[in-house]
């Protein structure tokens, strides 16, 4: 029960960060492992525009919704240190973290060590992980991205 109300305290933390103050952590382990045209760089995961999976693949619809929502970024990083460097560099207030338990729980603990005042941080751990194809609870994922922002517009009728 106490984790319940540690996680919706998160929760209304996080939704009062704007959104403009806020980055999405993704594994890299969340692509398609058959037939990605992603390329990983310093900055980690690069998306092509024309990517044949975008709208079946987690990252594509995930950082699709968040720069919709205007975050400050997005990093799609192959481990915690280039999710770390991406985090000292932007500097959010407020950081959706979405992995492994292993790497969520050592990102915390890296974050205890940012000279700065700590982010708010709201975590959701993979449902399946293993380092290739693994998956992530989309309906969870784009709810905590899209707290306390305003609904979407509705598609024209």
């Amino acid at each position: 029960m106490r984790t319940d109300n540690r996680l919706l305290n998160e929760e209304e933390r996080f939704a009062q960060v704007p959104a403009g103050e806020r980055v999405l952590l993704l594994p890299h382990c969340l692509r398609p492992s058959e037939g990605c045209p992603g390329k990983t760089t310093r900055e980690g995961l690069q998306c092509p525009e024309d990517c044949p999976h975008r709208g079946s693949c987690a990252i594509g619809r995930l950082r699709d919704e968040a720069e919709r929502l205007g975050y400050k970024g997005v990093c799609v990083a192959p481990g915690g240190a280039l999710a770390l460097r991406f985090v000292r560099e932007s500097k959010p207030a407020a950081i959706l973290a979405v992995a492994c338990y292993k790497e969520l729980i050592e990102g915390m603990q890296a974050l205890a060590d940012v000279p700065s005042e700590p982010p708010v941080v709201l975590s959701l751990p993979l449902l399946r992980d293993g380092c290739v194809d693994t998956e992530v609870d989309l309906g969870k994922a784009l709810r905590f991205l899209r707290l306390g922002t305003p609904p979407a517009p509705s598609p024209p009728t």
